[in-house]
């Protein structure tokens, strides 16, 4: 057998008994009305402590957080151009970005993009 195939072997069964553990060993709590309800000297809340959460900002903070993520993927191919073939750096940074614009459009063509209706 390869080493590789016996790491992964290895990686896998000790991940799986690690998952199983963590099954095992995990405290199950049962939460009731007083320990659900937010901390109020003992009285009842006047308004619900959980308030709706709009989707729209999810979105537009995941969108984000990826385009942020991509710029931290573009930034070194500054770097690689000094290093690499100048016609693969120029058609992997192109496809880069053809990428991101067409995940771009499909966000907008969607209508992710649109905040208010």
């Amino acid at each position: 057998m390869s080493i590789t195939l016996i790491i992964t072997m290895f990686t896998l069964s000790l991940s799986i008994i690690m998952m199983m553990l963590s099954l095992i060993l995990s405290k199950k709590t049962f939460s009731d009305r007083e320990k659900s309800s937010p901390f109020e000297c003992g009285f009842d809340p006047k308004s619900s402590a959980r308030l709706p959460f709009s989707l729209r900002f999810f979105l537009i903070a995941v969108i984000f957080l990826i385009f942020d993520v991509e710029i931290a993927l573009i930034m070194p191919a500054i770097i690689i151009q000094n290093f690499s073939n100048p016609s693969s750096w120029l058609l992997m940074l192109i496809f880069f970005i053809m990428i991101l614009l067409l995940g771009l459009y499909h966000e907008w063509n969607q209508g992710a993009l649109e905040w208010a209706e």
